[in-house]
C-alpha cells in the first residue's frame, strides 16, 4: 500500500500539517504488517515507536497480574495508538496491541515526533485534542461500569462498535461486526459467560445474529431499547 502525504491528513494530529512536514514525516517512517492475532507491541515495552494503522483493526488491551484482560479501544485506519513515547521519554505502553485481522501500520521514532514537537504547535494541540477524546471516552465507560446493568453496557459497546465500524452486509439484513464474544466481554468489564448468555437470548429474540467471531445487528432499534434500560 503506497501511502501519500494527502493520507496522513486524516489522522487527527497531522489534519493542520503543511505538505513539507507530511512528507518529512513519512520519510522517517517505515511499514510494518502484521497477521490476525499478532502483537505491534506488548504492555510494558518500551514505548520506542508510536503507530498510525493504515489497513485492518486492533484492539488495546490493558491485562493484571491476575491475567484477566480489558478492551480499552478499538482502533481503526488512520488513527494513531502508540503515542506515549513522544510525549514522556521512557515511557512504556500502557496496554498491548494486538490485530483483530491482518493489518498494517506506519511506525514513526517517538523521538523523531517529540522533537517535531518542539517546532511545530499544530501537533502539540492536535495531540492535546486526541488524548481529550480518549479522556471522555474512558469516562462514559467508567460511568457506564459504575451505573448500568451488565445487558446496558453490551448493548452500548455494540451500538458504538457498528457506528464506528459496522458494515451493511450485501447478502442478508443488518449491520455486520467483526468481533468475537470474548471481545465484547473485555470491552465491558464482564466475563464470557454472561456476554454468551445475553448474544444467545437477543439471538432468540431476533435482535442479533452471531457467527464464528462476527455479530450482526438485525433489528438496532431493540439495541437502543436495551442500551436505554428500556427492556428488561
Amino acid at each position: 500500500m503506497n501511502i501519500s502525504p494527502q493520507d496522513l491528513k486524516q489522522v487527527v494530529v497531522f489534519q493542520n500539517a503543511t505538505d513539507a512536514d507530511l512528507h518529512l514525516i513519512l520519510k522517517n517512517s517505515i511499514t510494518r504488517s502484521i497477521e490476525e492475532s499478532g502483537y505491534f507491541f506488548f504492555q510494558g515495552d518500551v514505548a520506542e515507536y508510536l503507530y498510525i494503522l493504515t489497513s485492518g483493526q486492533i484492539k488495546l488491551m490493558q491485562s493484571n497480574p491476575n491475567g484477566q484482560r480489558v478492551n480499552l479501544r478499538t482502533i481503526y485506519p488512520w488513527q494513531m495508538f502508540g503515542a506515549l513515547g513522544a510525549v514522556r521519554a521512557e515511557a512504556t505502553y500502557p496496554a498491548s496491541a494486538q490485530t483483530l485481522e491482518d493489518s498494517s501500520a506506519l511506525a514513526i521514532k517517538s523521538e523523531f515526533l517529540h522533537e517535531m514537537i518542539q517546532t511545530r504547535p499544530y501537533i502539540s494541540f492536535d495531540l492535546m485534542n486526541l488524548m481529550t477524546s480518549y479522556i471522555q471516552e474512558m469516562q462514559a465507560r467508567y460511568r457506564e461500569l459504575a451505573t448500568e446493568r451488565v445487558e446496558q453496557r453490551v448493548a452500548n459497546a455494540l451500538i458504538r462498535l457498528a457506528g464506528q465500524s459496522g458494515i451493511k452486509s450485501t447478502k442478508e439484513t443488518g449491520i455486520e461486526l467483526s468481533f468475537s464474544r470474548q471481545d465484547v466481554a473485555e470491552m465491558t468489564g464482564t466475563t464470557l459467560y454472561t456476554v454468551s448468555r445475553l448474544l444467545s437470548d437477543w439471538e432468540r429474540k431476533g435482535i442479533i445474529k452471531t457467527g464464528r467471531e462476527k455479530i450482526r445487528i438485525i433489528s438496532p432499534h431493540d439495541l437502543v431499547r436495551i442500551a436505554d434500560g428500556l427492556e428488561k
